[in-house]
């Protein structure tokens, strides 16, 4: 990875902390897949557009409704758990 790139997700990283106050450092927990049943959603202020079938990296399980997830374009933002399958 250059270094122009370790800036941009270290940026990228700060952003999603300081728009979901988050604390700490940024672990994945584990990997979950949008389930392939579902609609394509556009995302919103804070949640994350979701494709079927796109594996997402969990970073945290914020209630009984949403999942803090960050996706393959490292964006960050919550998405429903009851579109998300366990790998």
């Amino acid at each position: 990875m250059t270094l122009k790139a370790c800036k941009k997700e270290e940026k990228m990283d700060r952003e999603f902390q300081k728009k979901f106050k988050f604390e700490g450092s940024i672990t994945v927990l584990t990997q979950m897949m949008v389930d392939p049943a579902a609609t394509e959603k556009r995302g919103g202020a804070k949640n994350l557009p979701l494709r079927p079938g796109e594996i997402l990296d969990v970073i945290q399980f914020t209630n009984q409704e949403q999942i803090l997830c960050r996706n393959s374009q490292r964006r960050y933002g919550y998405v429903p758990r009851a579109v998300m399958l366990p790998l």
